[in-house]
């Protein structure tokens, strides 16, 4: 059992690898069409029409991932203060009880996220014409890496540490 908790982690692992090298394409593509259409505006005179929507896309998609991604470094904001003052048992509970309230939020946020993203479907941006579900598709998305994260960190709360 511990064995099998223990290759779920290994790939969620993999899994945050592959999203963390995803957020930083995200990043690269966001940063060369900003410069990009800096550059095209202020120096050439003729603003991209499509750029502005590009980096805006990529920054949803780098918000949504890196929401999941940062949740499970534990990056996030926190306030601490309860983990800090309450004792070992306390800790030990709220390392259990926030990974919980995690996966209920994420079922949630997946859920409406899918439901939203099939609505919208059929609308497309005003610039590039991609249909705005591809937009729309990053909140299921980063729903579904939260909830990955979270049953990491609950695995990690339940099972020994290795040596």
């Amino acid at each position: 059992m511990i064995r099998a908790l223990f290759a779920i982690n290994r790939a969620i692992a993999g899994l945050n690898w592959v999203v963390g090298w995803l957020l930083a394409a995200l990043l690269l593509v966001m940063t060369v069409f900003i410069a990009w259409q800096v550059f095209a505006r202020y120096v050439m005179g003729s603003p991209l029409f499509f750029s502005e929507e590009i980096a805006r896309f990529s920054m949803v998609w780098m918000t949504m991932l890196g929401m999941g991604y940062a949740f499970r470094h534990g990056s996030l904001i926190s306030v601490d203060i309860l983990a800090e003052f309450g004792g070992v048992t306390l800790r030990r509970l709220l390392a259990v009880a926030i990974p919980l309230i995690a996966i209920v939020f994420a079922l949630v946020l997946l859920v409406w996220g899918i439901d939203i993203t099939e609505r919208v479907a059929r609308q497309t941006a005003p610039s590039t014409r991609i249909s705005m579900g591809w937009l729309y598709a990053a909140v299921p998305a980063g729903a579904a890496l939260i909830f990955v994260n979270a049953l990491g960190l609950l695995i990690d709360s339940v099972t020994p540490k290795r040596a």
